[in-house]
């Protein structure tokens, strides 16, 4: 008989209510099932020796037999690495000792056969094992060897508790004995033909128990694809569901407010990528599903005026539109922005925000409810109770990932029918990322500037270069332009990071004296009656440089400003010197942007700071990003949407991933509700994973 896995752990021979209570709260194991789903992280072979020309790239520890030929001393920043050149007949791999080394000379025999044990890596076109166990080959034959080992995630606490990695395989061991090892299948048999992979059981056994490397490299492969597929497949469902489901506000004609901004207001030509754009947004708009789409943009690539063309057609179709922003600068600068841009339209345009008035939001509520305001911009006080639309058609939400699921739900409910939202970003989203998290979600990208952006030119600048540095911004003033120098603002370190900015904004005053220079200062300790004042007066070119914290990170739009200073740049992250960069480059001049550090760089700031020099494409940035920083860092742990995976990685096995999201989607293609007999397996798995969600249903 098959045992349910579902079964709570307690029940497994060997357990026990202490044990169960321990793996509960440390690992995370209730079932049979989260028991099987603990995959190893790596794995001690001393049961096989292998040829150096036959080593796989996964993560098992290896033996190897063969001879150390010769030593040599590699110079590295710190101190030196010793590198011995190992031998079998099939070729060579290094051995290689960051410290002990003169021991190592001492003791290992040239020409002796060894054998050696430990984890391989992959550099340069050969393999290397850092920090052997080496045996002498004759010595080794005298010990006998047991089977290849997996070694379990752990905690200090199980450790503590006798629940050592060998109690763990012995449960493990038992739950193959009381399951038979007997697992139901979860993949067609169609998609296992054409992607040849092991079965169920077969991939289960060799994760836990592999009987040879290939095999382990199957079953990694097998599961890995599994995951993936059943995430994607869930994201593309729910989209299915959503567009099939939630009706949407059919917006039928583009009419008289559209037109007449399309044909005489509009700033500049539109690129073919806004076109693009519009055009996915229209179809969406006039059909009966409701609208949920993600517009990806780099700074200054025109989201703003697709935001307000696609607010246009709602008006033009009797709704109402919305566009909330996560501050309250931004949302200032929206309103300003969208005034001007609907100047002869005679449109009754709004906003509300933390410091609006209460009698100016009486008469927002008043007028929102009649139906007489026509587009309220405004910060988190759109989500407020009080605000009520009388037939919301759009929200646009600026820079989503500032916002958690919740807050996004309640604009929903904001009518009887959710409106149509339009969530734009600023911060590139790598595709992988955006295919994992934002699967649901239709996407669109504005990937071209508006013509005559020139590019901004960015260096990487040192501490002692700051002469020249002072020297170039005098030039670009006496040319009429303006300047940004921007400090670090850590939470930890806040009063260092004010003495940072207040020391360099004297160094600046004396190097930029009055009257002849005027300075700006902007920092998180001002009232932001202040912050607003010097503000308006860099805006107005009033003063020729602005000194500031972070605060100026988002939406600060100022075209004559092109010159970027970020002092001590190797603590910002990526997507942050991004986003900081794009503040300048708004006008037609040549723009610069010019990264200053110290001469102490870790290697993860110097590959930051070489990207940013090489391109300004915030996609590829935003791939790097990621590569450095992991998933869970870039997502924000509050969008619960990063994905707790058990055994696939997004980053390494992109390309599976890929592959998983082409097959969901060819699968539902052809069969949209997997009604068909060879998709049944598929169904049942789907039902089950979303039934008990603790299993692999970790999507936001």
């Amino acid at each position: 008989m098959s045992v349910n896995l579902q079964t709570p752990i307690d029940y497994l021979k060997g357990v026990g209510p202490n044990r169960a209570d321990l793996l509960r709260k440390e690992l995370g194991i209730h079932t049979y099932q989260d028991l099987i789903n603990l995959f190893p992280n790596r794995y001690i072979d001393r049961t096989q020796y292998y040829k150096i020309s036959k080593l796989q790239r996964n993560n098992a520890d290896v033996q190897v037999i063969g001879k150390i030929i010769e030593f040599k001393e590699v110079a590295q920043k710190r101190g030196k690495r010793l590198v011995a050149t190992f031998q079998d007949e099939t070729g060579t791999m290094e051995l290689v000792w960051f410290r002990g080394q003169k021991w190592i000379r001492e003791n290992l025999k040239l020409n002796k056969s060894y054998v050696a044990f430990g984890k391989t890596n992959w550099f340069s076109g050969k393999y290397s094992m850092p920090h052997p166990e080496l045996e002498l080959q004759e010595e080794h034959e005298k010990n006998l060897r047991s089977a290849m080992q997996p070694v379990y995630p752990s905690t200090e606490k199980l450790s503590n508790s006798g629940i050592s990695n060998k109690v763990i395989i012995k449960i493990m061991q038992q739950l193959f004995i009381e399951t038979n090892g007997n697992y139901v299948e979860t993949l067609s048999d169609n998609l296992r033909s054409e992607l040849k992979l092991i079965n169920k059981s077969s991939a289960l056994f060799n994760i836990h128990f592999p009987k040879s490397q290939e095999l382990l490299s199957r079953a990694q492969f097998r599961l890995k694809f599994e995951e993936l597929f059943y995430i994607q497949l869930q994201l593309i469902i729910k989209n299915l569901v959503h567009k099939s489901k939630i009706k949407g506000f059919p917006f039928e004609k583009v009419g008289n407010y559209f037109n007449t901004f399309f044909k005489e207001q509009l700033p500049f030509e539109l690129t073919n990528a806004q076109k693009r754009v519009l055009k996915e947004i229209r179809a969406d708009l006039g059909s009966n599903a409701q609208m949920n789409r993600l517009l990806q943009g780099d700074v200054g690539s025109g989201k703003t005026i697709v935001a307000l063309m696609s607010m246009l057609i709602a008006l033009d179709n009797d709704f109402q539109a919305c566009l909330m922003a996560p501050t309250e600068i931004l949302s200032v600068q929206h309103y300003n922005g969208l005034l001007e841009m609907c100047n002869n339209l005679n449109i009754s345009i709004s906003i509300l925000t933390g410091s609006s008035k209460t009698s100016e939001r009486k008469k927002i509520h008043n007028s929102l409810e009649n139906g007489e305001l026509q587009i309220l911009i405004g910060t988190h006080a759109l989500l407020e109770d009080k605000v009520k639309f009388k037939n919301l058609g759009l929200a646009v939400i600026d820079e989503q990932h500032r916002f958690g699921v919740a807050q996004r739900s309640k604009l929903w409910h904001k009518n009887t029918s959710p409106p149509h939202v339009l969530v734009m970003t600023a911060t590139p989203i790598p595709r992988t990322l955006a295919m994992s998290v934002y699967g649901d979600l239709d996407i669109s990208i504005i990937d071209e500037l508006p013509p005559g952006r020139k590019s901004i030119k960015t260096v990487h600048r040192y501490d002692k270069n700051r002469l020249n540095v002072f020297r170039f911004i005098r030039d670009e003033i006496a040319k009429g332009r303006q300047i940004y120098i921007v400090y670090p603002l850590i939470q930890e370190s806040e009063s260092m990071d004010y003495k940072d900015l207040m020391d360099g904004y004297e160094s600046i005053s004396r190097d930029f004296s009055m009257p002849e220079y005027q300075i700006s200062i902007v920092h998180g300790k001002m009232k932001p009656a202040d912050k607003e004042f010097e503000m308006q007066r860099f805006v107005k070119g009033e003063t020729q440089i602005m000194v500031a914290t972070t605060v100026i990170e988002v939406g600060v739009n100022v075209p004559n400003a092109s010159v970027m200073i970020i002092e001590s740049a190797e603590r910002f992250g990526l997507s942050q010197l991004h986003q900081l960069r794009g503040r300048v480059g708004r006008g037609a001049e040549q723009s610069y942007c010019i990264l200053m550090t110290s001469h102490k760089l870790s290697s993860d700031s110097k590959t930051r700071l070489e990207t940013m020099v090489r391109t300004n494409d915030g996609f590829e940035i935003a791939e790097v990003d990621l590569r450095l920083r992991g998933p869970g860092d870039i997502m924000g742990t509050q969008q619960s949407g990063v994905l707790n995976l058990k055994i696939a990685d997004i980053i390494r096995d992109n390309d599976i991933l890929q592959l998983a999201r082409f097959h969901a989607k060819n699968i539902l293609k052809i069969d949209k509700t997997l009604s068909n007999s060879e998709n049944q397996v598929i169904l049942n798995t789907y039902k089950q994973l979303t039934k008990y969600k603790n299993i692999w249903n970790y999507i936001s």
